[in-house]
């Protein structure tokens, strides 16, 4: 048994520590002293692994972060004195840290970090942007003739010298994709967008954007209701036929090899009764969506079916994520982003949620983990950043959802304070937040090191 350094009259607790981090300590049992916080128990670590470099650590007892000293944990618990606690540690997420400001001069609506080396960002402007990380401004056009409310960057196996492929969506009730083209070997300056084709179905403004994890397929989510299946195929011919123009200005349109052609979608997904905030994909067989409605619905894409209904009480839903537990996250209007099993059985009764995160205000945007990226570590699978309308960004543990891991205010500081925080997205380390206030960039790092993402 190995012991501590405690005061001959304070109170010890037997411990076994665990972790799926590459640290882990010899099977034994420790003698902690009760009054002990987050910080002694990290010393304790690190002096045992002799590491050349401290690594702080936080503690799950019991599958909940270790806020105050054991003493108070075991009072709240009801846990005995000689009851043997164990103990799993993870490297601490260290303070976010603002990296810089993209200006805009009009609402942001959703950014992408998932481009190396840059970011792009979509506005009520109608216009794409694309930044490098210097915060210089390579690229903007007016993609669309009304605010953006999504944009994605499409997965692609092609070389890294193919031009990356873009989905965005409009109040205008297209969806639209582009090629952005920004060789390795090229100044900045070259990069360009060019809009090949557009989508045609919804008769509302369209909610969402989403591509499928190999980039084949795309999801588009609307205010009528409705959910369009597409191919990120660009047809020879247009799909949809023109709207009505006379015959001069359609001769001049039809010279114009270059021009978007316009796709129909493949399928249809109907179900929701109200307007659909999110669609995502889970496989590239399997869906899930959100809407108004308060409810969560799965969807077999091949045949068009809805599944499953996970159904809440009076929680319209505006965003969607998928865990890599195969649960399904939702923001909703009463301040809430709830977890929910999605083995659950349909029925018309509510479905409770699994985990509850309370917001001050209406979260808005959630961003997880990439499931795709194998450098995603044990630790930062069970976290998420959560945005809302009081322009706070949280960050969350889905092992104890009581309290946000960590959290920071966007525009803070600035005459821009207090604004709503529409998008979020995460990568490498990296949190792009968008909004009523612009862009702002973050770094996010774990134990001194970016989170892989």
């Amino acid at each position: 048994m190995a012991s501590t350094s405690a005061s001959p009259s304070e109170i010890s607790h037997p411990v076994v520590f665990t972790t799926q981090t590459p640290y882990p300590l010899p099977s034994q049992k420790f003698m902690i002293p009760t009054s002990w916080r987050r910080y002694q128990l990290s010393q304790l670590v690190n002096r045992a692994l002799s590491l050349p470099s401290p690594i702080p650590f936080d503690f799950l007892v019991h599958g909940e972060i270790l806020r105050g000293t054991l003493t108070e944990w075991c009072a709240e618990k009801g846990i005995g004195e000689e009851e043997m606690l164990e103990i799993e540690y993870f490297e601490s997420v260290m303070p976010p840290q603002k990296m810089s400001d993209l200006p805009h001069e009009d609402w942001v609506s959703s950014v992408s970090c998932a481009l190396p080396g840059h970011f792009l960002t979509a506005s009520y402007d109608g216009h794409l942007r694309v930044f490098n990380y210097s915060q210089k401004l390579l690229y903007t056009s007016a993609v669309h003739m009304a605010p953006i409310t999504s944009i994605c960057v499409i997965p692609s196996s092609s070389s890294a010298s193919s031009p990356t492929l873009l989905a965005s969506a409009s109040h205008d009730l297209t969806a639209r994709l582009s090629t952005l083209s920004c060789p390795s070997d090229s100044p900045d300056s070259s990069v360009q967008v060019q809009v090949i084709a557009s989508l045609h179905l919804h008769t509302a403004s369209i909610s969402s954007v989403s591509a499928n994890s190999v980039g084949s397929h795309l999801l588009t989510s609307s205010w009528d209701d409705l959910i369009g299946l597409w191919d990120t195929s660009v047809p020879t011919t247009d799909e949809v036929p023109p709207e009505d123009v006379d015959r001069k200005k359609r001769r001049k349109v039809d010279e114009q090899a270059s021009r978007p052609k316009r796709k129909a979608p493949l399928s249809v997904l109907k179900s929701h009764t109200a307007r659909v905030s999110r669609a995502i994909f889970g496989t590239s067989e399997e869906a899930y969506s959100c809407g108004f409605d308060s409810t969560i619905r799965s969807w077999d894409v091949e045949n068009g079916v809805c599944t499953n209904t996970i159904t809440a009480s009076a929680k319209p839903f505006l965003d969607l994520a998928l865990t890599q537990s195969r649960t399904v996250l939702a923001a909703s209007t009463d301040r809430t982003v709830s977890q929910y099993d999605l083995r659950a059985s349909t029925a018309s009764a509510t479905t409770p949620s699994t985990a509850t995160l309370r917001h001050s205000a209406t979260p808005s945007c959630i961003v997880v983990p990439s499931t795709s990226n194998s450098s995603v570590d044990t630790s930062s699978e069970h976290q998420l950043l959560t945005g809302a309308y009081d322009g706070i960004v949280r960050l969350w543990d889905l092992r104890s959802v009581k309290s946000a891991v960590t959290s920071f205010k966007a525009w803070e500081g600035t005459e821009k304070t207090g604004k709503k925080v529409l998008s979020i997205d995460w990568a490498r380390g990296i949190v792009g937040v968008g909004g009523e206030g612009g862009v702002e960039v973050w770094r996010l790092g774990q134990g001194g090191r970016a989170i892989p993402s």
